[in-house]
């Protein structure tokens, strides 16, 4: 995924610097620049998630929780109040969730974009 982000950066590169050595080294340190960026961002979630206050540390496990609550209702909650519902002729109009951008939102915070199925495909994990 990084050399995606990178790939505009290596193409200009490839364009203006023509000796293969400097453009390996440039390319070296803007990927070590991408990667020090990564673990700054580590250690900004660590100081987060000790914080005394729940306004800073807990606003992960709320974004999970909400994400959960709604999963529960949509797929466990309201098939059965709709059955319920039906066995007494009532007709109601639940509400209803946006499930794409929830499922979003759960799979950027579980790590599901994809990126296991690249890190298998390039041979990185077993």
């Amino acid at each position: 995924m990084i050399d995606k982000l990178i790939e505009p950066v290596t193409s200009i590169l490839d364009k203006f610097v023509a000796d293969k050595d400097l453009k390996a080294k440039l390319d070296h340190e803007i990927k070590t620049q991408f990667h020090k960026i990564d673990l700054a961002q580590i250690e900004v979630n660590k100081i987060e998630a000790s914080h005394r206050s729940i306004f800073v540390a807990g606003w992960r496990p709320c974004c999970g929780w909400i994400c959960a609550i709604a999963l529960g209702y949509h797929f466990v909650l309201q098939p059965i109040i709709l059955f319920v519902l039906s066995l007494y002729d009532l007709q109601y109009q639940l509400p209803e969730f946006d499930m794409g951008a929830l499922l979003y939102v759960l799979g950027g915070m579980l790590g599901l974009g994809g990126l296991r199925s690249y890190e298998k495909s390039k041979g990185l994990t077993k």
